[in-house]
């Protein structure tokens, strides 16, 4: 699965091959309540085809029917805006007079998207400068939280996945959240020494190691864009692990199990060299209370917590499943088993 970036210059790539001429148009800035953010991209054939957002629609037709009337005749990028006037606004959805500014920039082999898929397939974060005055392209491996830039002179974009998740345990769960992490612009690494979970585990462009948990963990050197997910039920496998991570900046460690087999392996893991403190960071039982029941709810209630934390949502505006209340008569793991 595809992060709509990715599958934008996929196609991109697949039309400059045809001999078909297209421009690649990048959100730079917003105003207002804009409703695609600064780095979101579309890419428009000269039979009007689209594939991706700048706006969820309303600039899309505008950007269509100027190349079905006039063609695409583009040969540098130029920076065009949108909303600048309350009637522009009104026309183009934007409200609250917002404002977006995009570039726009023609497409050729000289672009170098084959070059950048090819490095985004090795799973760098890549920076793509983009000359605005002559359309020159140099691509080079950003640093660790780089951000884009734009000047009269100068485009600077950002590529590949901006965050790491180590999955520990590749079974049916890790499937499905590894399946939407990658979407979600991660760099998603399934660890399981278990070769009879590795059998027949695949998921298009997530890397399967097969090293001791703790160990990938160390190598990773987890930063502030790292997440650690741990699903095997394991103690032997998922404690380790969970320790080293929970020392590490990562800014989410989580793992799935009951409340009661959470309280166990909370008391495990202080037998260990950690602080309170750093055991506090341990996200358990894992997600946000959705009722989710199957695999693929429990992945979206995992991810959803994941993403309210990088986004830094407070946390009295979370319903954790740890924080879920326990129905009269249930055990604590009747109403975790199902979830997570």
């Amino acid at each position: 699965m595809d992060s709509i970036d990715l599958e934008v210059l996929k196609t991109s790539a697949a039309w400059i091959a045809a001999g078909k001429r297209c421009e690649l148009i990048t959100v730079i800035k917003t105003w207002g309540s804009s409703p695609r953010p600064v780095g979101a991209t579309l890419a428009i054939c000269e039979d009007g085809t689209v594939i991706g957002s700048v706006s969820g629609g309303c600039i899309e037709d505008d950007l269509i029917a100027r190349v079905r009337d006039h063609g695409i005749s583009r040969t540098i990028p130029e920076i065009v805006s949108y909303g600048i006037t309350a009637d522009e606004a009104h026309r183009f959805g934007l409200p609250c007079g917002g404002t977006i500014e995009l570039s726009i920039e023609p497409l050729s082999r000289q672009s170098r998207i084959d070059e950048l898929l090819q490095r985004l397939e090795q799973h760098e974060l890549v920076q793509r400068r983009l000359d605005l005055r002559s359309g020159a392209v140099e691509l080079s491996r950003a640093a660790p939280g780089a951000q884009m830039q734009v000047s009269e002179q100068v485009m600077v974009t950002l590529h590949g996945p901006r965050w790491r998740l180590l999955i520990i345990g590749a079974g049916q769960l890790s499937r499905f959240l590894a399946q939407i992490a990658t979407a979600m612009d991660y760099h998603v690494i399934v660890c399981d020494p278990r070769e009879e979970y590795r059998s027949g585990w695949h998921v298009d462009g997530v890397q399967l190691v097969h090293d001791m948990p703790d160990d990938i963990v160390l190598s990773l050197r987890l930063d502030h864009r790292s997440a650690v997910v741990a699903l095997t039920h394991d103690p032997k496998l998922d404690d380790l692990a969970l320790m080293e991570a929970l020392k590490s900046e990562a800014f989410y460690v989580g793992a799935i199990g009951s409340r009661l087999n959470n309280s166990k392996r909370r008391e495990r893991l202080l037998e260990f060299d950690l602080t309170p403190e750093q055991l506090a960071r341990l996200h358990g039982p894992i997600g946000l209370y959705i009722g989710s029941k199957t695999p693929s709810e429990i992945a979206i209630s995992i991810l959803a917590e994941m993403t309210a934390i990088k986004n830094g949502v407070p946390a009295g505006l979370l319903v954790p499943h740890s924080a879920t209340p326990v129905a009269a008569g249930d055990s604590v793991c009747a109403v975790d088993s199902g979830a997570v």
